[in-house]
């Protein structure tokens, strides 16, 4: 099997905005790995899934060692895979805590370690992180201080490791979305949903995977921060 097709990784690939950005760089030609706790196995030759929890730090070794070895290199790496629980800050539980730290911070710390290396040594690579609007604009109408904690760090991490990695041809860029039309989102809690954007709509898994391609064709752009979010960053 030919080596010189371009491959992407997509952690949190079952459902939502993974699978809608799995999809797109199947479309775009690349082959995948996607993975998930919950992933099935894929019929598609270009396609390979490894389902494991991406806050185990074996899950990120195992999910490269899978792509070097099923089509011989990583191009990029999308850490999508997160856990998004609003609640008050005092209601929050110990577990929850650990289990939105295990999957946010730790499910890209391991597996970005594990990517890096393979980048490196072909000479290019991209990563891309999935945050959100909530660590710019705070909103008391969805009290989330667990999602800024996790994702506003890997929005500081993608400005370090962009700087870290910016003479060795690796990017390092992150999409800011604001609530997208995902199964996270019951349909009849859209209409109020979409009153917390400017635009007065949410997003489509479209808009977030068209983002992602954006900055993967987007040579010169390394260390930004791309929101995706109807307005919300720039204020009610």
């Amino acid at each position: 099997m030919s080596n010189q097709q371009k491959v992407a990784i997509v952690t949190g690939a079952s459902q939502g905005l993974g699978e809608g950005i799995v999809n797109a760089f199947l479309a775009r030609g690349y082959r995948v790995v996607g993975t998930s706790r919950s992933i099935k196995p894929s019929q598609n030759p270009n396609y390979v899934t490894f389902a494991g929890d991406i806050g185990n730090p074996e899950t990120g070794r195992k999910v490269v060692e899978l792509a070097l070895e099923r089509f011989g290199r990583v191009d990029t790496l999308v850490n999508n895979a997160g856990i998004f629980i609003a609640s008050e800050f005092t209601n929050y539980s110990e577990k929850q805590y650990q289990e939105i730290l295990s999957t946010n911070l730790n499910g890209f710390f391991h597996t970005t370690q594990h990517a890096i290396g393979p980048m490196l040594k072909q000479g290019s690579g991209h990563i891309v992180q999935i945050t959100t609007t909530l660590v710019d604009q705070a909103n008391s109408n969805v009290p989330s201080v667990l999602a800024s904690l996790t994702k506003g760090g890997l929005a500081a991490a993608t400005r370090s490791l962009a700087i870290e990695y910016a003479t060795r041809n690796i990017r390092v860029n992150a999409v800011s979305p604001g609530i997208i039309k995902t199964p996270m989102h019951a349909p009849e809690t859209h209409a109020g949903l979409a009153s917390l954007h400017p635009v007065k709509r949410i997003g489509e898994i479209s808009d977030i995977s068209q983002a992602v391609l954006y900055l993967e064709d987007a040579n010169f752009v390394t260390g930004e921060i791309l929101h995706v979010d109807g307005g919300q960053v720039a204020g009610h």
